[in-house]
């Protein structure tokens, strides 16, 4: 597979997400589902966190600009309600995963991490795709049902 095939498998699987931030409201982010301790706006913030986290530790991208604060809290902390900030570090993401497999000359190399071990980078690629989905199905949940 080229570069540019594996940009749109990543993308066709991202439009899990994008298609939910299309759609949510600034009114929808402090929404949970039920008991769940997440927010709208937590996971739309934590999926991005994650994505540029790839984009950097796993794969290289040194220009990459992140701070985790999702994970640095480790909980819903209810201050994910600023919506056009939200999609501007879910572009910023997007934008960064597709440089990043851009810059990829070796997809059957191995890389090792203290968050899930070795893999090789095609496997790390589709750890994130479907780290992604994961939570966009969250997500999508707590848009339809969450209060």
């Amino acid at each position: 597979m080229t570069n540019s095939s594996l940009i749109a498998l990543w993308a066709e699987g991202r439009t899990r997400f994008t298609k939910l931030l299309d759609a949510v409201q600034e009114a929808d982010l402090p929404k949970k589902n039920g008991d769940s301790p997440n927010s709208a706006g937590f996971l739309i913030r934590h999926i991005a966190e994650v994505e540029l986290l790839f984009a950097k530790n796993v794969f290289g991208l040194a220009e990459v600009k992140i701070v985790a604060k999702t994970l640095i809290a480790q909980k819903d902390t209810g201050e994910w309600t600023n919506l056009a900030e939200l999609k501007e570090i879910a572009s910023y993401s997007g934008e960064m995963i597709i440089k990043t497999i851009l810059a990829q000359t070796n997809w059957d190399e191995v890389i090792e991490t203290k968050e899930f071990g070795k893999k090789t980078r095609a496997e790390a690629l589709g750890r994130i795709v479907t780290h992604t989905a994961y939570h966009a199905g969250q997500l999508a949940l707590v848009l339809k049902y969450g209060k």
